[in-house]
């Protein structure tokens, strides 16, 4: 899978994505990740690639010609992907993350100063995304979030297909609780279940915990949940224990 940084800040992509698991993923060519800084398409001297906003306002802009052809140098086909960060965009999640893991190439365009130049989003953007609602100095940390977000989904990346199956947002539902050893810290024991070797008990657990995580930390999350015949069950049960909630 073929990963295309458009940024003003090329060595911040390449430094930051050289580590642990996708650094490694990287040197295995299981993804390729190419950073393109702007700046050398540009046609000032200067290597300038902003200018004042029409209209008149704080900020400056960046302008659509570099950004442009820096795009068109990449050669990607026409059904590319390519996504720009701002806070307008879609946000992202598992199921954006699990549908970008099936392109061939994704182009990731990072904005700074007051945005980039409508003309340009109109023209190459096919997906506006949004890490949340809040604003960052530009989109080189929401790129690299894309990308490791969707990296691990590939096949071979993360070793084993399993290690992302059991994982918060996997199933719809957050992660359920992890121990190692000891087996007790600061007065804290790990659940017995988790002792016992019984595997059919620590999968019963571990699925009841993720179904209260989601309910107790998520509720918005877990509204949108599809319960069975026992989990319902379940919940009913846990919600009239613990909170005394009539279902």
């Amino acid at each position: 899978m073929k990963f295309y940084v458009l940024t003003l800040f090329p060595e911040m992509i390449d430094t930051a994505l050289n580590f642990s698991i996708i650094g490694r993923a990287r040197k295995e060519d299981k993804i390729t990740v190419k950073a393109v800084d702007i700046r050398d398409f540009s046609t000032n001297k200067q290597r300038h690639v902003d200018d004042y906003p029409y209209g008149g306002g704080a900020g400056m802009v960046m302008q659509a010609q570099p950004i442009y052809d820096a795009f068109k140098s990449l050669g990607t086909g026409e059904k590319t992907r390519v996504l720009y960060m701002t806070p307008q965009g879609k946000p992202f999640n598992q199921e954006l993350a699990k549908a970008l893991s099936k392109e061939e190439e994704i182009v990731i365009l990072c904005g700074h100063y007051e945005g980039v130049d409508e003309r340009v989003i109109e023209e190459i953007v096919t997906d506006e995304v949004s890490m949340g609602d809040f604003v960052l100095t530009g989109g080189e940390i929401p790129a690299m979030a894309i990308i490791d977000a969707v990296s691990r989904l590939k096949s071979g990346v993360l070793g084993k297909d399993e290690s992302f199956e059991d994982e918060s947002f996997s199933e719809g539902l957050l992660e359920y609780p992890q121990y190692t050893r000891p087996v007790e810290f600061m007065g804290r024991k790990v659940p017995d279940v988790l002792l016992s070797g019984h595997h059919g008990n620590v999968d019963k657990w571990r699925k009841e915990q993720m179904l209260i995580r989601t309910y107790e930390k998520r509720p918005d999350v877990f509204e949108k949940y599809e319960m069975d015949k026992k989990e319902k069950a379940f919940m009913d049960k846990y919600k009239k224990e613990r909170h005394g909630e009539n279902v």
